[in-house]
C-alpha cells in the first residue's frame, strides 16, 4: 500500500497518479487518509501529555508521603488513576484511527510511474517492441515471414481434438468449464514447456521454489490480491484459505515481516505452480479453448531488490521473458500498459503478447511488473542498508515466464503443417521429438 511519506511528500503527485489509474474519488480518499492520520497524531499528543503529567504526579507521591502529607498523596494517586484511564482512551482512539486508515489504504491502488501512458483501457497501451514488422514499436530481429491470417489454419481447440492432445469435454465432466484434461502428446508438451522454462530460469540465476498452492488471507493482503481481487479467488471457507491465482503470492510472502541485509539483494526466485482464477464475468469467443481457464500452469519469476537497482532488475526480467519467446520462435510484441489497464498493485507493467495465426489476434502470455514499495509496505519486507545500517522498504517485482495456455495455443496454431505440428528446436530436447504427429 502507499506509504504516508509518499502522500505527505507530494500529495498532488499521488492524486494525479491515482487519476491516471482511473481510481474514482482519488482526492477524497487521500484527504480522508490524512484526516485519519491527523486524528491519530492528535490522540498521540494527548496521550503523551497525559503520560508526562502522570509521571510527574507519580514522582510527587513519594515525596508527599515522606513529608507526612498523606491526604495530598491520596489525591495525587487518584489523579494518576484518572490519567491512566485517559491514556487508555487515547490508545483506543489511536488504534481506531490507525485501523480505519489502514483499511482505507488497502483499497487505494499503487501510483504509476511517470512513463506509464495515459489511457483507460487496453487500446491505449503502447507497443514498445515487436519482432513482427509493421506491428508497432522497435522491430527486433527478423520474423521469418510476416504473420499471415491463413484461413486454412485450424484453431488450437480443433488441433487438440485432431491430435488427441486436450479434452475439454472431459474437463467439464470432471470439474466444469475451464479445467481441461491434457492427454498423451498434449501432456508431454505441457511438461516439456514447464521443464524448459524452469531450466532457462535456472540458467538466469533464479532459485527454484516449490511453494504451497493455498495461502492464508494475510498472504493475499500482503501482495495485494486482497481485498481487490477477492471475487476472483477461489476461497476455501471452512479453513479460510485461498487457492493461489499466481505463484507471486506465496513466493513474495516468503519475505513478509523480514528484514534482509543489503548484501542478500537482489533475491531471484522462480516457481512452477498450478494457478486458479474464477474469471468471473469472462464470456464470449475470446475465452474459447485455452484462451481463458480456471486452472492453468505457470512459471513465475519474483525479485526482491533495492530501490536503486529495481529498474535494472525489471529490464533483466523483460529480457529474460523476451528470450524465451525468441527461443520458442514465436511472433511477439511488448506493450507498456496504460494507467487504466494496469493491475491494482503495479507501478509499471509490460505485457508480452504472441500472435495467433489461426485466431487472427494477439494473445497475452506474460505481465512483468515493478511494484516499487507498494507490496513491500504491506508485507513489511525491508532491508538494512550496508552504508548506514538504516532499515528501508524493498522493491518487489515479478513476471510470468511463462504462462502456458496461450503459449500452447500459439505453438499449435502457428506450427501446424501437413506432417503434424512442428516443435521449436529449443523445446525438442524436453519434448523428445521434433513433431507432434
Amino acid at each position: 500500500m502507499l506509504t504516508l511519506k509518499q502522500i505527505y511528500d507530494d500529495k498532488a503527485k499521488v492524486i494525479a497518479g491515482l487519476n491516471k489509474k482511473h481510481f474514482s474519488g482519488a482526492a477524497e480518499a487521500i484527504d480522508e487518509v490524512l484526516r485519519l492520520d491527523g486524528e491519530r497524531k492528535a490522540a498521540q499528543q494527548e496521550k503523551d501529555a497525559a503520560a508526562a503529567q502522570m509521571n510527574q504526579i507519580s514522582k510527587s507521591i513519594g515525596m508527599l508521603m515522606a513529608k507526612g502529607q498523606r491526604s495530598e498523596a491520596e489525591v495525587a494517586k487518584a489523579q494518576t488513576g484518572e490519567l491512566k484511564a485517559k491514556i487508555a482512551e487515547f490508545d483506543q482512539k489511536m488504534a481506531a484511527a490507525e485501523e480505519a486508515q489502514t483499511k482505507l489504504l488497502l483499497t487505494i491502488p499503487n501510483v504509476p510511474y511517470d512513463i506509464v501512458p495515459e489511457g483507460a483501457a487496453a487500446e491505449d497501451n503502447l507497443v514498445v517492441k515487436s519482432n513482427v514488422p509493421h506491428h508497432g514499436g522497435d522491430t527486433v530481429g527478423t520474423w521469418v515471414g510476416e504473420v499471415n491470417n491463413d484461413e486454412a489454419k485450424l484453431p488450437h481447440w480443433e488441433l487438440a481434438k485432431k491430435y488427441n492432445l486436450i479434452d475439454f469435454d472431459l474437463g467439464v465432466k470432471i470439474s466444469g468449464a475451464g479445467f481441461p484434461v491434457y492427454i498423451g502428446q498434449g501432456a508431454r508438451l505441457q511438461r516439456a514447456l514447464i521443464n524448459f522454462f524452469l531450466a532457462e530460469a535456472n540458467k538466469a540465476g533464479y532459485t527454484e521454489i516449490m511453494p504451497p498452492t493455498v495461502v492464508n488471507a494475510a498472504s493475499g493482503y500482503g501482495t495485494g490480491q486482497l481485498p481487490d481481487k477477492e471475487g476472483q479467488m477461489y476461497h476455501c471457507e471452512v479453513d479460510d484459505l485461498y487457492l493461489i491465482p499466481t505463484a507471486e503470492v506465496p513466493v513474495t510472502n516468503l519475505y513478509r515481516d523480514v528484514i534482509l541485509d543489503e548484501a542478500q539483494l537482489p533475491i531471484k526466485n522462480c516457481a512452477y505452480t498450478e494457478c486458479f482464477r474464477r474469471e468471473a464475468g469472462s464470456y464470449g469467443k475470446d475465452v474459447r479453448g485455452l484462451n481463458r481457464l480456471h486452472e492453468f500452469s505457470k512459471i513465475e519469476i519474483v525479485r526482491i531488490d533495492t530501490p536503486e537497482h529495481s529498474d535494472a532488475s525489471h529490464k533483466e526480467m523483460l529480457e529474460h521473458v523476451e528470450g524465451l519467446l525468441q527461443k520458442l520462435e514465436l511472433p511477439y510484441r511488448i506493450l507498456r500498459l496504460s494507467g487504466g489497464d494496469m493491475s491494482f498493485t503495479a507501478a509499471l507493467c509490460y505485457d508480452f503478447e504472441v500472435y495467433s495465426e489461426a485466431q487472427h489476434r494477439w494473445l497475452e502470455v506474460s505481465s512483468t511488473s515493478n511494484f516499487d514499495t507498494y507490496q513491500a509496505n504491506r508485507l513489511k519486507c525491508r532491508y538494512r542498508r550496508a552504508e548506514d545500517k538504516k532499515v528501508a522498504l524493498c522493491h518487489t517485482l515479478n513476471g510470468s515466464a511463462l504462462a502456458l495456455p496461450r503459449i500452447v495455443a500459439a505453438l499449435l496454431e502457428n506450427n501446424q503443417c501437413e506432417e503434424g505440428i512442428r516443435i521449436p528446436k529449443a523445446l525438442q530436447p524436453f519434448f523428445g521429438d521434433d513433431m507432434i504427429r
